[in-house]
């Protein structure tokens, strides 16, 4: 038999995540003119995952065009359609554009940056391996966004959210100092389960969260699987994702922190603690929140602060920014993972149940996408930020 009659294919349908206008619009100094060329990116691991979700949502993107994927030496030399195989785990096709670019050796470090003006990364490979490869291309000159976690705590690596913490992209200039480049440097975007409650609670800043309590929910895809390659998890629940708490508690911490000199300052608080929950949901994480604030807002304020927030992200229009990044939802049963996870194509957060609490202030439940705003949509967005902020440009 045939390997190609015994893979287990996912069926596609043709809707894409995230939809771009023809027209490439570039905003400078609240200024917009025509992009006449797009940047030439490049995915570091694009046979994974998330690697495919970057492929899937940079199709047809205003400012990105792929060029170059990079993966392992197992499917260097390959089409990217031949390495992918039956191993294509997003629900919309394949991109044309992408299916015969030829596969390079993610090792090949110099060979892959001579051919772009800015890396995606989502390199399956040790801390260690993914910190030296990381570090490798940027030192090419070739500006890397991440979605590994190797260099979340690299002291003068930004983390971002853009909606949250844009400012730290300015801790950028000391990365560079340090590593010797002009241009050449890396962005990482955080853990996919705290982007479902870090933003709520952001935007609820102004009275002081003081303690957190936070229980995710969190899709298979969360780990890198579907139900076809881990059938184990049909009908299943796990209590546990090795580092996922610690990830959780402590990263948050490093978005609310503030630059001091050569590196990025945690903040102290609020106080944080969580469990995290493999649960049987292809895509979306959910959390229940627990807050207890300074300054206790009534509901109708922190309703109000939810949806009137916006970000740098919505006041510069970037390409995959959420015209609406959070949604208050009123009915009892909201938000759902299957009629809400799809807000704003992905990159918005939804939030529902807020309650007052009798051991807490208030309690409330939030809900995003993992692969879209928790990973490579989010990423996308930050590289987005970056180009508009002038950090990220055409090679000369």
């Amino acid at each position: 038999m045939s390997t190609a009659s015994t893979c287990l294919c996912i069926k596609t349908e043709k809707k894409p995540h995230l939809r771009f206008s023809p027209a490439c619009r570039e905003k400078r100094g609240g200024e917009e003119k025509i992009m006449s060329d797009k940047l030439k990116v490049g995915v570091l691991g694009g046979t994974g995952m998330v690697g495919q979700r970057f492929v899937s949502l940079l199709e047809n993107h205003p400012w990105f065009e792929v060029k170059t994927i990079a993966a392992s030496p197992r499917s260097a030399g390959k089409t990217y359609e031949e390495a992918v195989g039956c191993r294509w785990k997003m629900t919309t096709p394949m991109p044309e554009a992408a299916k015969n670019i030829i596969v390079k050796n993610v090792n090949e470090v110099e060979a892959v940056a001579a051919e772009v003006d800015l890396l995606f990364s989502a390199v399956d490979m040790t801390k260690n391996e993914i910190r030296a490869i990381e570090e490798a291309y940027a030192k090419t000159e070739t500006p890397v966004v991440s979605n590994n976690s190797a260099h979340r705590w690299t002291p003068d690596v930004p983390m971002v959210i853009p909606e949250v913490n844009p400012d730290h992209i300015a801790i950028i200039e000391a990365q560079k100092k340090r590593l010797g480049t002009t241009r050449g440097f890396i962005a990482v975007k955080p853990n996919c389960s705290i982007q479902s409650y870090t933003p709520a609670l952001n935007a609820l800043m102004e009275y002081g969260p003081k303690t957190v309590v936070a229980t995710t929910y969190q899709a298979i895809s969360g780990a890198g699987k579907t139900f076809a390659d881990w059938p184990e998890m049909v009908g299943n629940i796990i209590p546990y994702i090795g580092g996922e708490e610690e990830k959780s508690e402590q990263e948050p911490l490093k978005i609310w922190g503030h630059i001091a000199g050569d590196h990025i300052e945690k903040a102290v608080k609020p106080l944080i603690t969580t469990q995290c929950i493999r649960v049987p949901v292809a895509d979306g994480h959910t959390a229940a929140v627990f807050v207890t604030f300074e300054k206790k807002p009534t509901k109708e304020e922190m309703i109000a602060a939810w949806r009137a927030f916006k970000g740098v992200p919505q006041e510069l229009q970037l390409p995959s920014a959420p015209e609406h990044f959070l949604q208050y939802l009123e009915e009892p049963d909201r938000p759902q993972v299957l009629l809400d996870r799809d807000f704003e194509h992905g990159m918005g957060v939804s939030i529902g149940r807020l309650r007052e609490d009798t051991l807490f202030d208030y309690k409330f439940v939030c809900l995003s996408h993992n692969t879209i705003r928790g990973a490579a949509g989010g990423g996308i967005e930050l590289a987005e930020l970056l180009t508009a902020k002038g950090y990220i440009a055409k090679k000369a």
